[in-house]
C-alpha cells in the first residue's frame, strides 16, 4: 500500500445495519490503496479487526441501550419521544467524543461523517483541518420532489410542503444533536457553537455520498451535484459456514421464509413471538425464526419440526437460500433482501423504517406494512401470503437483477476521486478493488 496515502477515517454509530455498510465502503478503499480505520463502538471491534481495518474506540454503544432500555421499542415511531430519548443518550456519550475523534483523526488525510456521527467528525476536521465529506444511508438532502422520509415515512407530500417539512427535519434534527454538538464537543475542540437553529441551513450543498441504490429510491431531479447516489455497500461473509442443523433445516423441504427483526428489541417479546408463530403457521411456510438483539424469543433448533430457530445467520449466505423475508425494515435488512431477489414483508420498530417499508412497495417487491403495535396473526399470515405469490416474486427477483448490477463502493470511491478527496491510488489496485 504506498505510503503517501494518509489514513481515511470513517466515523458511524447505530446497529448493525448502519455499520456493516461502512465497514463495507472501508474494505473497498483499503483494497483501493487508502488505509482505513472505522471509528465505532466496541461492540463492532471484532467486525473491523476481522474485514482487515483499523479500529478506534467511540462512546456509542446501542446495543447495550437497548437491551438495557427495551421501552424504547415500544416509543420508536413516536418521532417527539425518540428526539427527546437520544438528545439524553448522545450527550451522554459526547463527554468522550472530542478526545476520541481527536485520537482517531491523528495523521488522517480524509474523515467520513455518517448519520448521526456526521456533527462530531465535522467537528473534528475543522479542528485538525482535515477534508470531510459525509455519508448516509438514508435520503436527507432537501427536495421538493421527495418528502422527508422520518417525518412521513415515505408518504407523499405536495412539492409545496416538501422544502418546509425538511426545515422542520432540520431544527429537529439539531434539538436532539445540540447538548452533544454544542455544549460539549465543539467547546472541548476549541470551536464556536453554532446558531440556534444549527449548521444545516447556511451550508446546503456539503458534499454527501449515499449508500442505497437509484433502483430502490429514484434521484430527486433537483438534487445538487454534491449528492450522489452510489449503490449500496454490502460486506459480505464469504467464509461463513452454517452450523449443521440450519443447513439440514434448508435441505429438508421447500425454501422456508425468514422472520428476524435484526438490532430490534421488545418488552414483549415472547407475546411478539407468539403472534409471529400463529401467523407463520396459518400461511402454511416452513420458516427460519433469527432472535438477533432479542426482537424474538427462542432456543436454537426446529420446532414442530417447519420452524427452526438461530441466534443469525449473514443475510448474503441465507437470504438466497429463502423464499421470502420477514423483518423490521432497517436500511441493511431491506438491502440484503433486495439484493437477493426476494419478497419482504416489513414490520417497522422506528425511524427509517417505514419510509423502507413503502419504497418496496412501490416496485412491488413487498405488501403494505404491518403494524406491530396493532399486529395479529391472521394480518401477518395475509402479507406473508401476499409476498409468497408469483406476482410479487417476480417484481423483487427484477429489482434484484438491477441491485446486483451496481458496485457501490467502487462508485463512491469515484466521486471521492472527482470531487477531490482522494489523491490518485495505484490504476491495477482500484481496478480490483472495482472487481470485487
Amino acid at each position: 500500500m504506498p505510503e503517501s496515502h494518509a489514513p481515511i477515517a470513517i466515523f458511524t454509530i447505530g446497529t448493525q445495519g448502519d455499520i456493516r455498510p461502512c465497514v463495507a465502503l472501508g474494505v473497498g478503499l483499503q483494497r483501493a490503496g487508502y488505509p482505513v480505520r472505522i471509528v465505532t463502538s466496541d461492540n463492532f471491534e471484532s467486525m473491523v479487526r476481522a474485514a482487515g481495518l483499523a479500529f478506534f474506540p467511540l462512546t456509542a454503544n446501542f446495543q447495550t441501550l437497548l437491551d438495557s432500555h427495551r421501552e424504547i421499542a415500544d416509543q420508536g415511531l413516536d418521532m417527539s419521544a425518540m428526539a427527546r430519548i437520544s438528545r439524553h443518550f448522545y450527550a451522554e456519550w459526547a463527554t468522550h467524543w472530542a478526545s476520541e475523534g481527536m485520537a482517531a483523526a491523528q495523521g488522517a488525510g480524509l474523515l467520513i461523517g455518517v448519520a448521526n456521527s456526521t456533527l462530531l467528525a465535522k467537528a473534528v476536521a475543522q479542528a485538525q483541518g482535515i477534508p470531510f465529506v459525509g455519508a448516509q444511508l438514508q435520503p436527507l438532502t432537501p427536495s421538493r420532489q421527495m418528502s422527508p422520509l422520518v417525518l412521513v415515512g415515505g408518504r407523499k407530500l405536495p412539492p409545496a410542503l416538501n422544502m418546509a417539512a425538511y426545515n422542520v427535519l432540520r431544527l429537529l434534527v439539531w434539538y436532539v444533536m445540540k447538548p452533544a454538538i454544542n455544549d460539549i464537543v465543539r467547546p472541548q475542540l476549541g470551536l464556536p457553537g453554532y446558531p440556534w437553529y444549527g449548521p444545516y441551513f447556511k451550508n446546503r450543498h456539503h458534499r454527501v455520498l449515499y449508500g442505497f441504490s437509484r433502483h430502490v429510491v429514484p434521484r430527486p431531479g433537483d438534487w445538487p451535484e454534491t449528492a450522489q447516489i452510489t449503490g449500496y455497500w454490502f460486506l459480505d461473509q464469504a467464509d461463513w459456514q452454517p452450523p449443521d442443523p440450519l443447513r439440514a433445516f434448508l435441505d429438508a423441504g421447500p425454501k422456508p421464509i425468514y422472520v428476524g427483526f435484526g438490532s430490534m428489541v421488545s418488552t414483549h417479546a415472547e407475546q411478539f413471538t407468539k403472534t409471529v408463530l400463529e401467523a407463520v403457521r396459518r400461511s402454511g411456510q416452513r420458516a427460519v425464526l433469527a432472535t438477533g438483539w432479542g426482537g424474538l424469543a427462542g432456543e436454537e433448533g426446529t420446532q414442530d419440526g417447519s420452524i427452526f430457530f438461530t441466534r443469525g445467520a449473514p443475510h448474503d449466505w441465507l437470504f438466497p437460500r429463502v423464499a421470502a423475508a420477514v423483518h423490521h425494515g432497517g436500511a441493511g435488512t431491506t438491502a440484503a433482501a433486495v439484493r437477493a431477489g426476494i419478497p419482504s414483508v416489513i414490520v417497522p420498530f422506528f425511524g427509517d423504517q417505514p419510509f423502507w417499508g413503502r419504497c418496496l412497495q412501490r416496485e412491488g417487491a413487498a405488501p403494505p406494512i404491518v403494524d406491530r403495535r396493532s399486529m395479529r396473526a391472521e394480518t401477518l399470515a395475509a402479507a406473508i401470503d401476499a409476498a409468497t405469490k408469483q406476482p410479487m416474486r417476480r417484481a423483487a427477483a427484477s429489482l434484484g437483477v438491477n441491485v446486483r448490477a451496481e458496485n457501490g463502493v467502487a462508485e463512491a470511491i469515484v466521486c471521492l476521486r472527482n470531487w477531490g478527496l482522494l489523491k490518485p491510488a495505484h490504476d491495477e489496485e482500484f481496478a480490483l478493488a472495482v472487481a470485487r
